[in-house]
């Protein structure tokens, strides 16, 4: 994800200011090719050729049976999505109402704060495998807290920049655990479907972030918008994952779930 952000925002920095967003929304679709990459040379997982679904009917008797875990997971990306989405899609803006900056100027430290965002999740993934996930978790989430006030409030350009890094460092720092951390709670009966799922009905929950800030941002700078929002979602986020259990080191395909087995049995055949 971080990668990506990356790549466009130096797309952008190339593209924009000179041929405008037609030719950004073509270049976008461009790493979608790479699915046909993947339906024809990635093989599926044993795990998922033993535990795959006979119909999509088995597969909802599946999420249905562990409902209280994907209410759980759900929840759980909803706060992350609005940490994410909360501290970057209205960056941009903020760059250039509060501080002039150019379309340029905007990518060039956006670009830079993707930077910090790769490490960041790198470094936090690897500390995950230490400490925990939740505890991962919510430490990036309570030092991107601290992060704040450079971050909003910086009154240099130095200070800015180095705000911007930190912040997007420990943002996806916490995003960096995410994708093992859901994995290794959902069942394997609904491990393919479940995660996957529960993350697009947390952007769903999410999506009213960047209007949000927008409308805190009539009747207060965007820097302040930002920051009250941050500050909310951090630690909502950090109260959810903390709330939830974990799973590290669980062994995939180890353990047969009784419901999918049960699903399986109720599905009709041919």
């Amino acid at each position: 994800y971080a990668t990506g952000y990356l790549l466009a925002a130096v797309c952008y920095f190339f593209v924009f200011p000179r041929y405008g967003w037609r030719p950004m929304f073509f270049i976008g679709g461009l790493p979608a090719l790479l699915a046909l990459f993947v339906r024809y040379r990635v093989q599926e997982s044993e795990v998922w050729q033993r535990t795959r679904h006979k119909d999509w009917s088995s597969l909802g008797r599946g999420i249905v049976s562990h409902w209280k875990l994907f209410l759980y997971i759900t929840l759980l990306m909803a706060g992350m999505n609005f940490v994410s989405h909360g501290t970057q899609d209205m960056y941009p803006t903020f760059l250039q109402r509060d501080w002039g900056f150019s379309p340029q100027k905007r990518a060039a430290l956006t670009a830079f704060s993707m930077v910090g965002a790769i490490i960041g999740g790198v470094s936090f993934g690897y500390l995950s495998d230490k400490i925990g996930r939740r505890r991962s978790i919510v430490l990036a989430l309570v030092l991107a807290i601290l992060i704040i006030p450079v971050w909003a409030f910086s009154p240099s350009l130095t200070g800015l920049v180095i705000g911007a890094f930190a912040m997007q460092f420990m943002v996806q720092g916490a995003w960096g655990v995410i994708p093992a951390h859901i994995t290794e709670l959902s069942p394997d009966s609904v491990r393919g479907f479940m995660p996957g799922f529960a993350y697009q009905c947390g952007v769903l929950i999410a999506s009213s972030v960047a209007y949000l800030e927008a409308l805190f941002a009539t009747q207060m700078s965007y820097a302040q918008s930002m920051a009250i929002v941050a500050v909310t979602v951090f630690s909502t986020a950090a109260v959810i994952a903390w709330a939830g259990r974990e799973q590290h080191g669980v062994e995939f395909g180890r353990v047969v779930d009784a419901n999918f087995e049960r699903a399986q049995r109720l599905a009709p055949s041919g």
